[in-house]
């Protein structure tokens, strides 16, 4: 699924357009964000595309939404 992921003064969050979904990341597995599973606060897990440390902000990725037993 696509997600943009952004930076605001707050932290990291996470858009999906398709849900017309905004919410704040609130636990990442690899500190750099990429490459590892990210939860959002409504408790989605997506497991984000490994990216550059530097890749700049706001940007949309191909992510895959895991489920609870993943």
């Amino acid at each position: 699924m696509k997600v943009m992921i952004r930076k605001s003064e707050r932290g990291f969050s996470a858009y999906v357009p398709k849900k017309d979904l905004e919410e704040p990341i609130v636990r990442t597995e690899r500190e750099d964000l990429w490459g590892g599973v990210v939860t959002l606060k409504n408790g989605w897990r997506l497991d984000l595309p490994a990216m550059p440390a530097d890749t700049r902000l706001p940007v949309t990725v191909e992510a895959r939404k895991l489920s609870d037993e993943e």
